[in-house]
């Protein structure tokens, strides 16, 4: 059985979080903004595509709300 050596791993985490690149306070805003943006779209687009799909349940079967 391996012996782990906790020390040593706490080293090879912190080579290992040296190697990443982080993305710029920028690029964080311009990604957040690009999501929000996503999700306003296809909340829309739900929305619409519900509405739609509702009066046409509503045509076939006759009801009168």
């Amino acid at each position: 059985m391996a012996k782990y050596n906790p020390v040593q791993f706490i080293q090879e985490v912190r080579q290992e979080v040296a190697k990443v690149t982080w993305p710029t306070w920028k690029e964080i805003w311009i990604t957040t903004i690009m999501v929000l943006v996503m999700v306003a779209l296809a909340a829309i687009f739900f929305l619409l595509t519900d509405q739609v799909i509702g009066w046409l349940v509503q045509m076939v079967l006759g009801g009168n709300r």
